[in-house]
Protein backbone atom coordinates (compact mmCIF):
# COMPACT_ATOMS: atom_id res chain seq x y z
CA UNK A 1 0.00 0.00 0.00
CA UNK A 2 3.15 1.89 0.54
CA UNK A 3 4.31 2.02 -2.63
CA UNK A 4 0.76 2.65 -4.29
CA UNK A 5 0.49 5.88 -2.02
CA UNK A 6 3.97 7.06 -3.22
CA UNK A 7 3.14 6.72 -7.03
CA UNK A 8 0.10 8.71 -6.29
CA UNK A 9 1.62 11.49 -3.95
CA UNK A 10 4.62 11.76 -6.95
CA UNK A 11 2.00 11.63 -9.86
CA UNK A 12 0.20 14.34 -8.31
CA UNK A 13 3.24 16.50 -7.83
CA UNK A 14 3.60 16.12 -11.69
CA UNK A 15 0.29 17.23 -12.76
CA UNK A 16 1.37 20.85 -14.72
CA UNK A 17 3.58 17.88 -17.02
CA UNK A 18 -0.03 15.93 -17.62
CA UNK A 19 -1.21 19.47 -18.97
CA UNK A 20 1.56 20.48 -20.46
CA UNK A 21 1.93 17.19 -22.63
CA UNK A 22 -1.64 17.15 -23.75
CA UNK A 23 -1.24 20.52 -24.81
CA UNK A 24 2.27 19.88 -26.84
CA UNK A 25 0.36 16.82 -28.41
CA UNK A 26 -2.68 18.78 -29.10
CA UNK A 27 -0.41 21.52 -31.03
CA UNK A 28 1.67 19.02 -32.74
CA UNK A 29 -1.68 17.26 -33.84
CA UNK A 30 -2.86 20.35 -35.34
CA UNK A 31 0.27 21.22 -36.98
CA UNK A 32 0.39 17.28 -38.53
CA UNK A 33 -3.01 17.96 -39.74
CA UNK A 34 -1.93 21.41 -41.84
CA UNK A 35 1.20 19.90 -42.86
CA UNK A 36 -0.99 16.65 -44.42
CA UNK A 37 -3.84 19.20 -45.44
CA UNK A 38 -0.92 21.12 -47.19
CA UNK A 39 0.73 18.16 -48.91
CA UNK A 40 -2.04 17.42 -51.13
CA UNK A 41 -3.46 20.72 -53.14
CA UNK A 42 -6.20 18.73 -54.53
CA UNK A 43 -7.39 17.27 -51.43
CA UNK A 44 -8.48 21.19 -50.60
CA UNK A 45 -9.90 21.56 -53.39
CA UNK A 46 -11.84 17.93 -52.85
CA UNK A 47 -12.72 19.57 -49.40
CA UNK A 48 -14.40 22.89 -50.38
CA UNK A 49 -16.30 21.47 -53.45
CA UNK A 50 -15.45 24.51 -55.58
CA UNK A 51 -12.76 27.15 -55.81
CA UNK A 52 -14.50 29.86 -54.33
CA UNK A 53 -13.85 28.36 -51.10
CA UNK A 54 -10.09 27.67 -51.84
CA UNK A 55 -8.87 30.71 -50.24
CA UNK A 56 -11.08 29.42 -46.99
CA UNK A 57 -9.03 26.14 -46.77
CA UNK A 58 -5.98 27.90 -47.47
CA UNK A 59 -6.70 29.65 -44.32
CA UNK A 60 -7.35 26.69 -42.39
CA UNK A 61 -4.34 25.02 -43.07
CA UNK A 62 -2.24 28.10 -42.36
CA UNK A 63 -4.03 28.09 -38.59
CA UNK A 64 -3.38 24.78 -38.27
CA UNK A 65 0.31 24.86 -38.92
CA UNK A 66 1.50 27.91 -37.43
CA UNK A 67 -1.10 27.92 -34.28
CA UNK A 68 -0.53 24.14 -33.97
CA UNK A 69 3.55 25.03 -33.79
CA UNK A 70 2.18 28.05 -31.24
CA UNK A 71 0.06 25.58 -29.36
CA UNK A 72 3.45 23.02 -28.95
CA UNK A 73 5.51 25.75 -27.84
CA UNK A 74 2.80 27.54 -25.42
CA UNK A 75 3.76 30.48 -26.86
CA UNK A 76 1.00 32.79 -27.11
CA UNK A 77 -1.56 29.38 -26.01
CA UNK A 78 -5.08 31.63 -25.57
CA UNK A 79 -4.54 33.69 -29.02
CA UNK A 80 -3.36 30.26 -30.79
CA UNK A 81 -6.41 28.79 -28.92
CA UNK A 82 -8.97 31.18 -30.19
CA UNK A 83 -7.48 31.55 -33.71
CA UNK A 84 -8.57 27.60 -33.79
CA UNK A 85 -11.76 27.45 -32.38
CA UNK A 86 -13.91 28.76 -34.90
CA UNK A 87 -12.43 26.47 -37.54
CA UNK A 88 -13.36 23.44 -35.42
CA UNK A 89 -16.69 24.83 -34.03
CA UNK A 90 -17.55 24.61 -38.24
CA UNK A 91 -16.14 21.02 -37.79
CA UNK A 92 -18.18 19.96 -35.33
CA UNK A 93 -21.26 21.08 -36.30
CA UNK A 94 -21.04 21.88 -39.55
CA UNK A 95 -18.86 19.59 -41.34
CA UNK A 96 -19.23 16.48 -38.71
CA UNK A 97 -22.47 16.74 -37.08
CA UNK A 98 -24.56 15.33 -39.97
CA UNK A 99 -22.56 11.93 -39.54
CA UNK A 100 -23.07 11.42 -36.35
CA UNK A 101 -21.73 9.43 -33.60
CA UNK A 102 -21.99 6.48 -34.81
CA UNK A 103 -19.79 7.28 -37.90
CA UNK A 104 -16.97 4.88 -38.53
CA UNK A 105 -14.32 7.64 -39.02
CA UNK A 106 -15.32 9.03 -35.59
CA UNK A 107 -14.35 12.92 -37.35
CA UNK A 108 -17.37 14.13 -34.61
CA UNK A 109 -15.97 12.66 -31.31
CA UNK A 110 -11.99 13.41 -32.29
CA UNK A 111 -13.69 17.42 -33.42
CA UNK A 112 -15.49 18.24 -30.63
CA UNK A 113 -12.13 16.87 -28.00
CA UNK A 114 -10.25 18.92 -30.10
CA UNK A 115 -12.57 21.84 -29.45
CA UNK A 116 -12.92 21.19 -25.65
CA UNK A 117 -9.29 21.09 -25.45
CA UNK A 118 -9.09 24.68 -26.72
CA UNK A 119 -11.50 25.86 -24.99
CA UNK A 120 -9.29 24.92 -21.96
CA UNK A 121 -6.80 26.57 -23.27
CA UNK A 122 -8.35 29.57 -24.13
CA UNK A 123 -9.83 29.71 -20.43
CA UNK A 124 -7.41 28.48 -18.39
CA UNK A 125 -3.71 29.29 -20.53
CA UNK A 126 -0.72 27.16 -21.61
CA UNK A 127 0.12 25.90 -17.85
CA UNK A 128 3.88 25.92 -15.84
CA UNK A 129 5.60 24.25 -18.37
CA UNK A 130 5.24 26.65 -21.16
CA UNK A 131 7.21 29.57 -22.94
CA UNK A 132 4.15 31.57 -21.97
CA UNK A 133 4.69 31.01 -18.40
CA UNK A 134 8.35 31.44 -18.79
CA UNK A 135 7.81 35.03 -20.36
CA UNK A 136 5.16 36.02 -17.30
CA UNK A 137 7.83 35.06 -14.96
CA UNK A 138 10.25 36.75 -16.32
CA UNK A 139 8.38 40.04 -16.80
CA UNK A 140 7.53 40.14 -13.32
CA UNK A 141 10.78 39.78 -12.28
CA UNK A 142 12.12 43.25 -14.08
Amino acid sequence: MGLINEMKTRLDSQIELGYSLIRTFLGLALFIRGAIMFSDPGAITRLAGANQWYWLYSFIIINHIICGLMLAAGVFTRIASLLQIPILITAVFVVHFKDGLLHQGQSLELSALVLILLLNYLIFGAGALSIDNYLKKRKSKI
